[in-house]
Order: C-alpha cells, then structure tokens, then sequence
C-alpha cells in the first residue's frame, strides 16, 4: 500500500502547484508589504496601526458583529435540528436540501435580495404599511448588517451540528429517557456534549468568515458601516495604500490564527471528554 501511495504522489503535484502559486507566494507578498514602508524599508507600524482609534473601531465592530452572528446561528441551528432529527431520514434530508438550497444562487444576487426587502419602500415595508403598521428602519442599520451575516452562515453551522446529532448512538439517548431523563435534561446532559465537535466545527466555519464580510457592510449597511475588511479594501483600491492594508491584514491574520488555534485545542479537549463520557 505504501508503494502504491508513492507511485501516485506525482497526482498532488497539481494541487501543490496551486497552492504555491495562489497561496504562498501572495502571502509572502503581503507580508513583505506589511513589514516595510513606502521606501522599502523595516517597519512595524503597518501592523500596530489596527490600535489606531479609527481602525480600532472598525475591528471592534467586526468582532461583534462575528461574536452576535456565531451566537443567533447556535440559537437557530439547535431547534432546527432538533426538528429535522424529529422527521423521517429522508424527510429530515429533504429539509436539510430546502436550507441549502438558497446557496446555489450567486452570493450578490441573494444580498441584493435582501437589499429590496429590507429597503425603507421595500416588500416588507410596503407590507406593513397596508396593514395599517409602521414601517420599519432597518435598512442601512447594524440590525441589517447582522440579518446579512446570519442568512449567510446559518447553513455552516446547521450541517456540521446535524450531522454531529445524527451520529449520536440512539440507544445512549434512550436510556437517558428510560433513566427519567426529559427532553429538556436528555438534550443538556447528553445531545449538547456530544454533539460539541459539530458546534466547534460550526464556530469556526462561521466566526472567521462573518468578521471579513464587506461585501455585507457595502450592500445592506449602505457604506455606513465599516467592518475590518471594508477599511482594508478600501485600503487596497482606493487610498492605494497597499503597506498599509497589508500590515492590517497580517494584524487580523495573526488574530484570526490565534482564534483557531485556540479552537483546535479546545476541540482536542473536548473530544478526550466525549471519549471518556462514552467510556464510563
């Protein structure tokens, strides 16, 4: 078997090139960029500039707008799998293709539909109004901002819990009932724990993404809104301070890493903990 792994290693070589090429080499680009100034030479300040009030500022706002996104998706992904796990498998996997299936279409077209929803003479405006109710302002808002983020993540974390569920030994949460455990006590004491690699894998798929979002900001903040990432595109393609977007892009890089990485051990430590739950 090893000799066959070998003789077909030349079949990464593809996938390596494209790393090197797409991966790599932009990124010791970017870095070199962040680590010296418009004369070329050694500096720091590019990076230490995320502290300053304006850029500060943005990334706050970037973080809470990923720390509310990643906490409503875990609130929303819950019951809904809990209610796919409820149906028959293959109604359970009809519904999951219903949640997915928004995600097939581009990624602007979906934003530019919210746009026409949440606008002040939207759909969802003009409806009020012909109830007799006032309309509402959400358009261009940081309420509009955080409904983009969470319609377009909520599916990275709705699979991987459903699929931790769904590998949940049925026989474990039938003797927790036969114990006289409720659905309330089964879910905390068992589900939860044990579908906990899902919700890691959930946090991290969603948390990351959500704080670089401009795109979001741009369409549904209406540019009011700054996210990290817009401050760093406009960085790039309008102040055509490329030193300068670098340095905050190695800054949020570093802190993008060092939340991984904490995740991943966390992760390690919650799988020693499921393994020994299961073993007692």
């Amino acid at each position: 078997m090893s000799g066959l792994t070998k003789r077909f290693k030349w079949l990464a070589t593809p996938y390596l090139l494209w790393s090197v090429g797409f991966t790599v080499i932009p990124l010791i680009v970017i870095v070199r960029y962040a680590l010296t100034d418009d004369t070329g030479a050694f500096t720091l300040s590019n990076i230490t500039a995320i502290a300053d009030p304006i850029h500060a500022r943005a990334f706050l706002f970037s973080l809470e707008i990923a720390l509310g996104c990643t906490l409503i998706c875990i609130l929303l992904a819950y019951p809904l799998v809990m209610a796919f796990r409820r149906l028959r498998l293959s109604r359970g996997k009809f519904m999951m293709f219903v949640l997915i299936l928004p995600m097939w279409m581009n990624f602007i077209l979906r934003l530019l539909a919210w746009q026409m929803l949440l606008s002040s003479n939207g759909i969802i405006n003009n409806l009020l109004m012909r109830l007799g109710l006032s309309p509402l302002k959400i358009a261009n808002t940081w309420a509009a901002v955080m409904i983009g983020v969470v319609y377009e993540y909520l599916p990275f974390v709705v699979l991987p819990i459903y699929n931790a569920v769904m590998d949940i030994d049925k026989g474990v949460i039938e003797a927790a009932k036969d114990l006289g455990a409720g659905s309330m006590r089964t879910f905390w004491r068992v589900i939860f724990p044990l579908s906990m690699p899902g919700l890691k894998s959930g946090i991290t798929m969603v948390f990351v993404p959500s704080m670089t979002s401009f795109v979001i900001a741009d369409l549904l903040g209406g540019g009011k809104l700054q996210l990290i990432g817009n401050v760093i595109e406009q960085e790039f393609t309008h102040s055509m301070n490329w030193h300068l977007g670098s340095g905050l892009s190695v800054a949020l890089m570093v802190f993008v890493l060092a939340s991984m990485a904490l995740t991943v051990k966390s992760e390690n430590n919650v799988e020693e903990d499921r393994k020994n739950w299961e073993e007692s």
